[in-house]
């Protein structure tokens, strides 16, 4: 793994860069974004670097951009049909009743504060979404979850989860009530299809091997 002045880099070619985002940084091409650092880290200003995919801005981890057009336009298109697999890890403020679970709803946006909400019928705007998780590890009153995502939506997984209860530890927006700066939620694995091979990429957060927390038996 190849680890540059600002952004961490785990592979690259002429088509992909596979990298993690650090916490706090857009995932978007503009300044201070993503793309932006990666050329910094590069040293490459003039680099062709795409956001295929996004993570919210408070959210880390494993994203792959694209290096060329042809290679924007497949990666788009495996994003669209569900090719990409994406795995998470997320510590929630207490415990799901059930330690395996699929989670469905109807998602909407509220655009004037820019935050998403479980909608109770189909209407314009609203979306459905899907995930499964797995409760790896808890205490009193925290637990580290494995998710994967079946769905894109905005803020999917923080209001999945805070809907029903279980607010991400450091997820203020959407209820928490701690001291942590962010969400404690990471894209630790990505797999997708590149060029006849099958691309499988894992990465923890750096709190990963800090939370003490009581292992399921």
């Amino acid at each position: 793994m190849q680890v540059m002045n600002l952004i961490e880099i785990c592979y690259e070619d002429a088509d992909v860069l596979v990298c993690v985002k650090p916490p706090r940084v857009l995932s978007t091409d503009e300044p201070g974004g993503l793309p932006s650092l990666l050329r910094q880290t590069l040293g490459k200003p003039e680099a062709d670097i795409r956001t295929i995919h996004r993570l919210d801005r408070g959210v880390g981890g494993l994203m792959v951009l694209a290096r060329n057009p042809h290679a924007a336009s497949e990666l788009s298109r495996q994003v669209r049909e569900g090719a990409f697999e994406k795995q998470y890890w997320a510590v929630l403020h207490g415990t799901p009743e059930q330690k395996e679970d699929t989670l469905c709803d109807l998602l909407g946006r509220d655009k004037a504060r820019k935050m998403t909400f479980v909608a109770d019928a189909p209407a314009k705007g609203v979306q459905e979404a899907s995930l499964s998780y797995q409760v790896l590890a808890q205490k009193e009153d925290a637990s580290l979850v494995q998710i994967q995502l079946h769905t894109g939506r905005t803020h999917q997984i923080r209001v999945q989860f805070a809907s029903r209860g279980y607010p991400l530890v450091g997820d203020h927006k959407y209820g928490a009530r701690d001291e942590a700066v962010a969400p404690m939620l990471f894209s630790c694995a990505l797999t997708f299809p590149l060029g006849g091979k099958t691309m499988h990429f894992e990465h923890l957060p750096e709190w990963g091997n800090c939370i003490i927390i009581k292992q399921e038996p």
